[in-house]
This record gives structure tokens, sequence and C-alpha cells, in this order.
């Protein structure tokens, strides 16, 4: 079962990183190194798997929805800042 998950997760990261790569072949607006994949698929993948264990994990459905919402949130501040640079810390793309 864990097998089938895990499958699962990596299949989402794979479809979610081919949408940059394929807008990569019809515009030059989106310019991704192979770090930024690289980067971007670690990312997504930690979301993911943290996703999967606070499911099985937390039981109790109002704390689950705002963990989830939280890590969200997370992930979307990090892609921001890594983007464009929401915050201006040494790290971001701008």
């Amino acid at each position: 079962m864990k097998n089938k998950r895990l499958k699962f997760i990596l299949l989402i990261v794979i479809s979610l990183l081919l949408i940059p790569l394929i807008a990569m072949q019809f515009t030059d607006e989106v310019n991704w190194t192979p770090l930024d994949f690289a980067f971007a698929g670690v990312l997504l993948l930690a979301t993911g798997l943290i996703f999967d264990l606070v499911i099985r994990k937390v039981k109790n459905i109002k704390y689950r929805i705002a963990i989830l919402i939280i890590l969200l949130l997370g992930l979307f501040l990090i892609w921001a800042e890594l983007a464009v640079g929401v915050f201006g810390t040494p790290f971001s793309g701008s």
C-alpha cells in the first residue's frame, strides 16, 4: 500500500514538472535550468510526502485541514520567493 502512494505522489510531481518543460518548448518566457527542475522536484516531492503523512496520522479533520492549508501556503511562499523574490532574500530568483 505504501508503495502505491509513493508512486502516485511521484506521478503527480512528474506531471507538474512537465508543465514548465512543455512551456519551454513554446516560449522564451519560461527558462528553467536542470537545477530549477531538481529543486522544484524535491520541493514538490517533500510536500507530497508530508501531505501523505498528515493525512495518515492526523485523525481530527479540522486539524488535518488546518495543517494541510499551512503546508500548502508554505509551499506557495517558498515557490514565489524562489521565482521572483517576494521577500528579497538571497535565494530569490530576481
